[in-house]
């Protein structure tokens, strides 16, 4: 913990240094030669579209709550973190106009980038944070939960807090929230919602996705990667909060220094999509001795 205060110490003073070397390391440009993020008119515009619009109209209190009731129970198999990134080769994340890559590539662009970066032993668990980072995923994969597998508007794209009312002007397609029964709710649909002002980040419940079901994954199955590493796989989505600083009243002190290692993580996730696509197989015993290193290697509950 006192490496990743210090780390944390470190940004602030090489925050131009850090920014002028990402600048030169990564594209400016996504894989279609467009900026990135571009939710106006990209390549992939109807099916990021129709996306988000079912997302907002469609996750609710009541849809979250049930979903963590099902998935949080890790019933669904035992499969060892390689075998799960494999089954992402048949996934194309359907929220993404940056990229339509299956997401297995993606997890390996976004750790070697930051491999790059933080090439320190000491922060190897980064590493290990941008491999693991989209494994929820398999939430959308029949070979993870058969029948009972998520329509992606419950798997993918940016999260935002159910329970209090959309900061619509911070949310991409905001306009299908209007659709979404939790809108006109009296509690739900209110600024604060069920959220006290300075509860903390963490309190919020999040619509659900791939980070959560993650992050809360990780925990269950004993994972030592320190809870910064952790944060970043949770929080990594909720665009409105850590980009365009939407929900800033419920920030609880210790908000910002995880906010840090979330934007640190992200400009990584972000950037990698237009970086050429590696050569995983030669990356897997790196990345497995990893796995071992953090209490993720064998067969895990998913």
């Amino acid at each position: 913990m006192v490496a990743i205060v210090m780390a944390v110490d470190e940004m602030a003073y090489s925050e131009q240094k850090v920014a002028t070397s990402v600048a030169s390391l990564f594209s400016e440009q996504n894989m279609f030669g467009d900026s990135f993020r571009n939710y106006e008119a990209s390549v992939r515009q109807a099916e990021v579209s129709q996306t988000y619009n079912a997302m907002h109209s469609k996750q609710t209190v009541e849809f979250v709550q049930e979903q963590r009731a099902n998935w949080l129970k890790f019933d669904k198999g035992e499969f060892t973190v390689m075998e799960v990134v494999e089954m992402l080769d048949d996934l194309v994340d359907d929220s993404d106009p940056d990229v339509d890559l299956p997401n297995s590539i993606h997890d390996f662009q976004t750790a070697e980038r930051i491999r790059e970066q933080w090439p320190d032993e000491e922060y190897d668990w980064f590493h290990l944070v941008g491999l693991l980072h989209d494994l929820g995923k398999v939430m959308a994969l029949p070979r993870m939960a058969g029948a009972a597998k998520l329509e992606q508007w419950a798997v993918v794209g940016d999260t935002f807090p159910v329970g209090c009312a959309p900061a619509e002007d911070a949310i991409v397609f905001p306009e299908a929230f209007k659709q979404n029964p939790d809108y006109t709710h009296p509690v739900y649909g209110a600024t604060n919602g069920i959220y006290e002002p300075g509860c903390g980040i963490s309190k919020l419940m999040l619509s659900w996705g791939h980070d959560e079901y993650m992050y809360q994954m990780l925990k269950a199955n004993g994972c030592t990667i320190p809870e910064a590493g952790l944060n970043m796989i949770r929080l990594h989505s909720f665009y409105p909060w850590h980009d365009k600083r939407a929900y800033a009243q419920f920030e609880a002190p210790e908000d910002a220094e995880t906010m840090k290692w979330v934007k640190e993580f992200n400009k990584f996730d972000l950037y990698s999509k237009g970086d050429a696509i590696p050569d995983v197989a030669a990356l897997k015993p790196y990345y497995t001795s990893l796995l071992k290193k953090y209490n993720l290697d064998g067969k895990l509950r998913w």
